[in-house]
Parts: C-alpha cells; sequence; structure tokens
C-alpha cells in the first residue's frame, strides 16, 4: 500500500520525474558550456580524483595504538607512509629479516 505525500513536501514547480523524463536526460558535459563544465568539474584541494587503473584497494584493518600513533604523529599523510613502509618490506629479499 503506498502512502499519501506530505502535502507540505510536494513541490508543483518541480515535480518527480517520469521514465521520459530519464529517458531524455543528457550528461551535464554535453548541455553544459564546456567553461561551465570545467569549473563545476574541477577537483578541490584535498579531493582525489579518478583512478585510471586500479592501483590500491580499500581494506579494513587493525593496528596496535603504538603503531598508529607513530604514522599519526607525522601529520597528514599518514596512510600514505604506512603503505610506503609495507612496500619497502615487500621488496626486500626473501630471507632478510628486519
Amino acid at each position: 500500500m503506498r502512502r499519501k505525500p506530505n502535502p507540505e513536501m510536494v513541490d508543483d514547480e518541480n515535480p518527480e520525474w517520469t521514465e521520459e523524463d530519464f529517458r531524455r536526460a543528457r550528461p551535464a558535459s554535453e548541455v553544459l558550456p564546456p567553461e561551465l563544465y570545467a569549473i563545476l568539474t574541477k577537483r578541490r584541494p584535498g579531493q582525489r580524483g579518478p583512478q585510471k587503473a586500479l592501483v590500491k584497494q580499500q581494506v579494513t584493518l587493525r593496528l596496535d595504538a603504538k603503531i598508529l600513533a607513530h604514522f599519526k604523529a607525522g601529520g597528514r599523510g599518514w596512510q600514505t607512509r604506512i603503505n610506503a613502509a609495507l612496500k619497502r618490506i615487500v621488496a626486500k629479499p626473501k630471507g632478510k629479516a628486519a
């Protein structure tokens, strides 16, 4: 059973899209002037751009508090520094202990 919409939430100037509206829709890159599209899609400082190829994978990892504190003490970029430390370990020849 479908509930009636709250009349306070109905906006007659912006009706809900129909299937036809979705079929006719075009990407912003096709309908906006190139200058405006470039401004709207420009990356902001600290915002990551799309990966060209899958290079890294997101994981959940539990670390000792001391290890985490050590890397975070260096400020921003602590995850990158952990990744670099792990890369160094992986790159060492087998049989060589740290």
